[in-house]
């Protein structure tokens, strides 16, 4: 890979909105679009390389527009199944992905991927 590829970071949308009970379960949309905006204005808090943010979304937070910075890709079945995919249409790039899903994490460390927690985007 290229030195000035940068990292791609996929960020488990439906995991790490999860991990904070502040209503999000009321609008799960809404909940996806305060989280695209949090990454959009502060990226990958502790790292100052450059990233490719990738936030899946799935179910009733389908259909959240992408934004300068942050790519959103709406998963027409499992989040868990498409961040698989993204990992390993990523063909060896670095890829980071944010969950903490247990199942997630071995299926895409499997595929080279690193992982990292919700607490790593939540600021």
């Amino acid at each position: 890979m290229d030195e000035d590829t940068p990292l791609l970071v996929i960020v488990d949308g439906a995991n790490v909105v999860g991990s904070v009970p502040d209503g999000w379960w009321r609008d799960r949309k809404g909940a996806a679009e305060r989280l695209r905006d949090r990454l959009a204005s502060d990226g990958l808090p502790g790292r100052t390389d450059p990233v490719a943010l990738v936030l899946v979304v799935e179910g009733a937070a389908r259909g959240v527009a992408s934004v300068p910075g942050v790519r959103v890709d709406s998963a027409p079945g499992s989040g868990d199944d498409r961040m698989v995919e993204l990992v390993a249409e990523a063909h060896g790039r670095p890829c980071l992905v944010v969950t903490a899903d247990r199942e997630l994490r071995r299926r895409v460390t499997e595929l080279g991927a690193e992982v990292t927690g919700p607490r790593s985007v939540r600021g």
